[in-house]
C-alpha cells in the first residue's frame, strides 16, 4: 500500500498551513518593539517557524527545514533573553521569511530550489549569530551548520539509520525529539520513509509506521551520538556508521533527489525516494477554510428544506381545494427556506478580507524605508467579509493603490514639516458594508492630486484639448486614463505610466466601481464600491423587442421617458440625448444585438447607465421587475459576446442575457468618437 500512497492532499495541507504559519511571523515581525522583548509575540512567531521547520523535515524538504533552523535559533535567543530585539535582527528575519515562502511557492510549482536565493540570508544568519554574547554564541555554533555552511559542520559525517518501535507512540515519547539533540551536535539531513504500512482497515493510528534515514555532520565520535539516542535504545533498530567521504556536497550543482538521498550503507540498500511533490497541472482543487458554525447553518436550512419538501409532497398525492391555505404556506415556506439557503451557501465562501489587508504592513514598511518617509498604517474593517473570488481579484488592485498613495501621495518629512504638518503621514485602509456592497477605501492625508501637473500631462498626450474647462472631478478621473501618469522619474514603486488604467479596468470587471476624491494639500481618498458576491446579481428586467435582458442595478443612475425627438444625431457620428443641460451617447440595444424592431406603439425608454465614471443611455421599450438573478457564464457554455457578460434563467423558465455595462461603453467610444471626445457631458451653450 506504501508504494501507492497518493501524498497530495497531504502535501497541501502542508502548504496551507505553512503560508499560515509565513503569515503569522511577518505580522508578529512587524509588530515587535526594538529593544523591548514582547515574549508572547516571540513565542508565537517561534512556534510558526517551528511548525514550518518540523513539517518540511518531515517530508524530506530538507532545504526549507535547514534554512527555517537558522531563522528558530535566532527566535530562540529573543525569548530567552540571550539576544535583543535589534532593527537589524528583525529585518533580517523578514527577508528570511519572504526567502522561506519563494522555497515552498518552487516546491509546489515543482520547480528546483535555487540556491543563490537563500545563501546569502545563510550567511548573515551564521555572522548575526556568531555576533552574539557568549551565551548565544555557544548556541549558534551548532546553528550556523545547520543552515547549509559546510565548512562549520565537521570533518566527518556519519550515515544513522533509526526506526523506532511501532509502540513508541504507546509509551508516551516522542520519537522526533532525538533530532533536537542531533541538531546539537552538528549539521543533520533527515529523510523519512514508511515501514510496514497495513492496509487501511487495519490502521491503528496510536502505533507508529515511519522509519528515518540521518545524516550528521559533526567532529565528535561514536559515544556523543549513542548518547543522544540513550532514552530509546531498547525501542528502536539503530545503526550508524562513518561515511568514506566525508565531504559535504555543494547543493548548487545537484538535483534534488542527489542531494536528499543518505548512502545506500546507511540503510544498507538503496535509500528511499523522495516524497512526490504536486506540480503545476496537479489535479488537486482548491479550498476554502469554513467556519464549522456556518456549516452547522446550512445544514439546519436544509433540514427545514427536507421538512416543507414533505409537506408539499402530499398535496401531489391528494389534493382537495379545501386544503388550497395550506398549500400557500407551504410554498411560503419553501420560498423562505430557498432564500436563506442560498445566503447561507453564500456565506460559506464569504471570507474576511484581512486575508488581503495583510500583506500592507510589510509593504508599506518597506516602501516608506525606501522613499526616506515616516508612515502610519492604520486599518480598519479587516473582519468585513467578501466573496472569495473577489477577494483574489481585488488584491492586485489594492496593491497599485497603496503604492501610489505611499509614492505620489504623501509627502517626504521635511516637506510635511514646511507645510505645518506632523513629519508622520498616515494611510488608512477601511472596509465597509454599505447595502448589498463592499465599499473599500484608500486614503492618505498627503499633497493630494496636482490638478496643473495632470491638466498638463493631458494636454501632452492629446487626452483634452488646451481650451477645454474641466470640472476638478473629471480632472482627478484622468488619472485612470491608460498610460498616463505624472512621475518626473520611472522608480521600483510606481510612476512607469501603468497601474491605475488597470486598477480601474480590474474593478470594472469584478462589476465595481472606483471614484477619487481629493483636497489639495490635504490628501487623497480612492473608494472602491464592489458586489459582495459575483455569483448573485440585483438586476433590473427591461423588455427590447421579444427580448429580455438585465441592467445591474449598481449601473443605474436613473430611468426617463423619451419622445421621438428627444435624441438628436450629431454630424452623423452618433446620437446623443440632452440630459441636465448636457449631451450624453445613446445606445439602440436592438441594433447592437440584431433583434426585431419595436412595434410603432412600444413606448421608448433611456435607462441611464454609468461606467467608467461616463454616462450613457441604453434605449429599451419596457422596464419589467427588479430581482436577484443567479449568474451563468456564456464564455464559459458558449463563447465570448461582445456587449454581454452572462445569462441568468427566470422564473418561467426564460433565457434571459445580462448586459456588460462598461463592455457597451468601449463600443460605444471606439465607434463613435465624435461622440464621446467632443459631445459627451459637454455643456450645452446658452
Amino acid at each position: 500500500m506504501s508504494g501507492d500512497l497518493d501524498l497530495t492532499e497531504i502535501f497541501e495541507v502542508f502548504f496551507e498551513e505553512s503560508a499560515e504559519g509565513l503569515e503569522v511571523m511577518e505580522s508578529g515581525l512587524l509588530g515587535l518593539d526594538f529593544g523591548a522583548a514582547d515574549l508572547d509575540t516571540i513565542n508565537d512567531i517561534f512556534r510558526a517557524a517551528h511548525s514550518i521547520k518540523g513539517g518540511a523535515g518531515t517530508f524530506g524538504f530538507m532545504e526549507i527545514s535547514g534554512f527555517t533552523h537558522g531563522v528558530e535559533t535566532i527566535l530562540d535567543q529573543m525569548r530567552d533573553g540571550t539576544r535583543n530585539v535589534s532593527e537589524d535582527a528583525v529585518q533580517l528575519l523578514l527577508e528570511s521569511v519572504d526567502c522561506i515562502g519563494a522555497m515552498i511557492q518552487s516546491l509546489k510549482a515543482g520547480e528546483p530550489d535555487d540556491p543563490a536565493r537563500r545563501e546569502p540570508l545563510e550567511k548573515r544568519i551564521v555572522q548575526l549569530l556568531a555576533g552574539n554574547d557568549e551565551s548565544a554564541g555557544a548556541q549558534s555554533g551548532s546553528t550556523g551548520q545547520d543552515t547549509g555552511e559546510s565548512d562549520n559542520s565537521g570533518s566527518q559525517h556519519w550515515a544513522i539509520t533509526y526506526t523506532p518501535a511501532k509502540e513508541i507512540l504507546q509509551e508516551g515519547h516522542d520519537p522526533v525529539d532525538v533530532f533536537k539533540e542531533l541538531e546539537k551536535l552538528g549539521s543533520l539531513e533527515v529523510v523519512p520513509s514508511f515501514v510496514d504500512l497495513p492496509e487501511f482497515e487495519l490502521f491503528d493510528p496510536e502505533e507508529l509506521f515511519l522509519s528515518w534515514n540521518l545524516r550528521l555532520g559533526t567532529d565528535l565520535e561514536r559515544k556523543a551520538i549513542e548518547a543522544a539516542f540513550e532514552w530509546v535504545s531498547d525501542q528502536c533498530e539503530l545503526t550508524i556508521e562513518l561515511e568514506d567521504d566525508a565531504s559535504l556536497p555543494e547543493g548548487a550543482g545537484e538535483s534534488e533527489g542527489q542531494k536528499q538521498q543518505p548512502p545506500a550503507a546507511s540503510a544498507g540498500g538503496a535509500a528511499p525516494a523522495k516524497p512526490e511533490v504536486p506540480r503545476k497541472g496537479s489535479t488537486s482543487e482548491a479550498s476554502i477554510r469554513v467556519g464549522i458554525n456556518k456549516v452547522d447553518s446550512l445544514l439546519n436550512l436544509v433540514g427545514e428544506l427536507v421538512i416543507t419538501q414533505s409537506m408539499l409532497k402530499r398535496f401531489g398525492k391528494d389534493y382537495n381545494p379545501e386544503l388550497l391555505d395550506e398549500l400557500r404556506d407551504g410554498l411560503n415556506q419553501l420560498e423562505r427556506h430557498t432564500r436563506e439557503l442560498q445566503e447561507s451557501a453564500m456565506q460559506i465562501r464569504m471570507l474576511p478580507i484581512k486575508s488581503s489587508f495583510s500583506r500592507f504592513p510589510r509593504l508599506v514598511r518597506d516602501i516608506s524605508n525606501t522613499l526616506g518617509k515616516n508612515i502610519n498604517l492604520v486599518m480598519s474593517g479587516e473582519h468585513t467579509e467578501v466573496d472569495k473570488t473577489v477577494l483574489e481579484k481585488l488584491s492586485d488592485p489594492l496593491v497599485h493603490l497603496v503604492r501610489n498613495s505611499l509614492d505620489h501621495g504623501i509627502e517626504k518629512p521635511d516637506v510635511r514639516i514646511a507645510n505645518g504638518k506632523s513629519d508622520t503621514g498616515t494611510l488608512h485602509l477601511s472596509a465597509a458594508h454599505e447595502g448589498g456592497n463592499v465599499v473599500i477605501q484608500v486614503e492618505d492625508d498627503g499633497a493630494g492630486l496636482n490638478r496643473e501637473r495632470i491638466l498638463q500631462k493631458a494636454i501632452e498626450k492629446n487626452l483634452i484639448s488646451a481650451g477645454e474647462n474641466l470640472s476638478d472631478d473629471r480632472i482627478d478621473n484622468l488619472i485612470f486614463h491608460p498610460g498616463f501618469s505624472t512621475a518626473e522619474v520611472v522608480s521600483d514603486v510606481s510612476g512607469r505610466g501603468v497601474g491605475m488604467d488597470v486598477v480601474r479596468r480590474n474593478i470594472l470587471d469584478l462589476g465595481g466601481s472606483i471614484r477619487v476624491n481629493s483636497r489639495p494639500g490635504k490628501g487623497t481618498s480612492l473608494k472602491i464600491s464592489l458586489p459582495l458576491t459575483l455569483a448573485i446579481l440585483d438586476g433590473q428586467l427591461v423588455r427590447v423587442g421579444s427580448e429580455i435582458y438585465v441592467i445591474s442595478l449598481l449601473s443605474i443612475i436613473e430611468t426617463v421617458q423619451l419622445s421621438a425627438s428627444d435624441i438628436k444625431t450629431i454630424s452623423g457620428e452618433g446620437e446623443v440625448y440632452l440630459m441636465r443641460n448636457r449631451y450624453i451617447p445613446v445606445v439602440r440595444t436592438a441594433e447592437v444585438f440584431g433583434v426585431e424592431q419595436w412595434a410603432a406603439n412600444d413606448a421608448d425608454l433611456l435607462v441611464i447607465v454609468e461606467a467608467e465614471n461616463e454616462r450613457f443611455g441604453i434605449l429599451v421599450n419596457e422596464l419589467l421587475e427588479q430581482q436577484q438573478i443567479v449568474i451563468k457564464s456564456i464564455e464559459k457554455n458558449y463563447k465570448k459576446v461582445d456587449g454581454l457578460t452572462g445569462a441568468t434563467i427566470l422564473g418561467n423558465g426564460r433565457v434571459a442575457l445580462i448586459l456588460d455595462v462598461p463592455g457597451l461603453l468601449q463600443n460605444l467610444m471606439s465607434a463613435k468618437p465624435a461622440v464621446t471626445k467632443e459631445s459627451r457631458n459637454e455643456p450645452v451653450a446658452a
